[in-house]
């Protein structure tokens, strides 16, 4: 991904280190947060309206808001996100990983906050408030976009769905993608677009990295071609040090021969013991 590599040499002290586990961590305390004080999410999340009126701080909160209610399966889940999570920060690097979740976390916001200025501008006051008290912002989408990177980037790894069943990740990578665009298109149908666009703006960082990711796995591809080759080669190749210049034998071919040079040919002409003293001298 060249694009991200140029930035990654001006810019990459700005990668934040074990971000999946940061991002776990958060999740966490969400959970948390809806089991002790579940009023206290209204405090936290991505609310439009409270953000223009100065809670700037809802822009980043939100991560920490739950996607489903807490349960065995939830905690299932969010060791797997964690696992595809480290995954894919070893794949792409630190300043990659950071950059994938930090945009997908900024085109939410930008989708959210910029739906609702456009319904106050078109003068829909109403529409607007229902918006930003009843929107459901979580990091649902933002997992579903970690999961599809994952997918695409390695589309053949097996996963047990139910812990019985094993299916290649990229059958549910498209099931992912056919449930969004079902989601999508019901929003349209019922014309609720504000809804419509803030799915899409929720997985537009993997829209956006779609053209990167699917570069970077012709190459990660590439280069596996290349060093399956170079491995191929130095298997193929006989390495040796010594080789008689009359019958061609080196010591791959009998481990017992010993091979010496002729102090009388002109040149660097080495000989097996069988041929030391019987071969006829090069005078150049």
């Amino acid at each position: 991904m060249n694009f991200l590599t140029k930035l990654e040499r001006k810019y990459g002290k700005f990668a934040i280190p074990n971000l999946t586990f940061i991002l776990i961590m958060g999740f966490v305390l969400g959970y948390m947060i809806a089991i002790v004080q579940p009023e206290a999410l209204g405090l936290i999340n991505l609310n439009p309206a409270k953000i223009m009126q100065g809670q700037v701080y809802r822009l980043i909160t939100w991560v920490v808001m739950p996607p489903r209610e807490v349960s065995l399966w939830i905690i299932i889940t969010l060791m797997f996100y964690f696992s595809i999570g480290r995954t894919l920060e070893n794949t792409w690097g630190d300043f990659s990983y950071t950059v994938y979740i930090l945009s997908g976390i900024l085109f939410t916001d930008l989708g959210v906050v910029g739906t609702y200025l456009v319904m106050r501008l078109c003068g829909q006051t109403e529409l607007a408030a229902f918006f930003a008290e009843y929107s459901d912002t979580s990091t649902y989408y933002l997992c579903m976009s970690l999961f599809l990177a994952y997918a695409f980037l390695f589309p053949d790894r097996q996963v047990l769905l139910y812990f019985i069943i094993p299916v290649r990740v990229k059958w549910l990578g498209y099931l992912d993608i056919a449930y969004l665009i079902i989601e999508v298109l019901s929003y349209g149908m019922a014309h609720y677009y504000a809804g419509m666009v803030t799915v899409i703006m929720s997985v537009f960082n993997f829209i956006l990295f779609y053209i990167l990711l699917k570069r970077g796995r012709k190459s990660a591809a590439r280069r596996k071609r290349t060093r399956a080759y170079k491995k191929e080669v130095r298997q193929t190749q006989i390495l040796t040090r010594h080789k008689c210049a009359i019958c061609g034998q080196t010591e791959e071919d009998n481990p017992n021969l010993e091979f010496r040079y002729c102090s009388k040919c002109k040149g660097n002409y080495e000989y097996c013991d069988k041929h030391l003293f019987t071969h006829p001298h090069k005078k150049m």
